[in-house]
């Protein structure tokens, strides 16, 4: 794979990078690495297996996932670049598979400014090629110690869990913001947390110097998942790849939403609690949460998980790895599409 097809393949999904490229450039040529793995790992003898699976990993993912778990380990002088490489394409892998069935899950048309693949090729062969993802991520991760395979099925097993977490909460006026970070530690920071808390491990970093990097992983996570909410009520549709309101229309339980709701708003309410809200419903519920107070205070706890994740990176060695780890956290709250 040339450096130019790497570039039409990862840069598209790095545009919130653009300008401080820092973190890329850092590991740009293992992301490469796990570029060509994840081209040979999702090929298979059933053509419908490899085209699902090739429609969303060549669609312009920001492999923000993989970058943190090279960041991490090359923070603490790890040289087993191969190992790094596949542990990284694992939690690229996991991701792609949860973004296959959260589509079924939610009915989605679109996933990153085209059709998704559930609208493309159907629920059942999306639903089988999101299970074939998750097992290659295995064909990466089963190779290392029964450390990192833990940590990884943990990961997995958070994920879902936060998904049913999600679902018990869809459309229900009593969500706090208690349930929502537990939702979101599950559903989103678990990637970012493990694949941090791995890199760290397998350059070898003291237990200690391991639980602080995934730290990092995880307020990280929390942070970014609370930048795409707000992003979903204030975002650029083109930039984003789909229309902004898609969760009070999926009724997720959004940091806006909740905000909004626990604020009283009734517009807000009475969209996020209507089984099928109409575009007017959206449209009054989103002017509602535009005009209240909801943005400013989501945007104020995205600031505070993204310092608390920098006073982590603070504790680990100084190192352009360690600014590349500063830097994406600082690109990925700055976001204002």
């Amino acid at each position: 794979m040339s450096d130019s097809d790497v570039a039409s393949a990862v840069e598209p999904g790095l545009s919130l990078l653009r300008g401080a490229d820092e973190p890329f450039s850092c590991v740009s040529a293992e992301l490469q690495l796990v570029e060509e793995n994840l081209i040979r790992a999702i090929r298979s003898r059933e053509r419908d297996l490899t085209n699902i699976s090739a429609h969303l990993v060549h669609s312009g993912g920001k492999r923000i996932r993989p970058m943190v778990t090279l960041l991490a380990y090359f923070a603490f002088g790890g040289k087993r670049i191969q190992d790094i490489v596949d542990i990284a394409t694992a939690i690229e892998l996991i991701h792609t598979a949860t973004l296959l069935h959260d589509d079924i899950i939610d009915g989605a048309e679109t996933r990153r400014g085209k059709e998704s693949a559930y609208k493309k090729f159907g629920l059942k062969s999306t639903l089988v090629a999101g299970d074939f993802l998750f097992i290659k991520a295995f064909e990466f991760a089963g190779k290392f110690d029964e450390t990192v395979v833990q940590w990884t099925a943990d990961a997995c097993t958070l994920l879902t869990e936060g998904e049913i977490l999600q679902g018990l909460f869809n459309r229900n006026r009593a969500v706090t913001l208690e349930d929502y970070l537990e939702i979101v530690k599950r559903k989103t920071a678990s990637l970012f947390h493990t694949g941090a808390r791995v890199g760290a491990y397998l350059a070898g970093a003291n237990s200690a110097l391991v639980e602080e990097t995934e730290r990092y992983g995880l307020n990280m996570g929390i942070a970014f998942q609370m930048v795409d909410d707000v992003l979903d009520v204030v975002g650029h549709p083109d930039l984003l790849g789909k229309p902004t309101g898609m969760d009070l229309r999926d009724g997720n339980p959004a940091l806006p939403i909740i905000l909004a709701v626990i604020n009283g708003d009734l517009a807000v309410s009475e969209a996020f609690n209507c089984s099928t809200p109409n575009e007017q419903q959206i449209g009054a519920a989103l002017a509602a949460i535009k005009a209240g107070a909801s943005i400013r205070e989501a945007r104020r706890l995205s600031k505070r998980y993204a310092e608390a994740a920098l006073v982590s990176v603070t504790k680990l060695p100084a190192s352009k790895y360690r600014n590349g780890l500063k830097s994406l956290v600082q690109l990925i709250v700055d976001r204002d599409f």
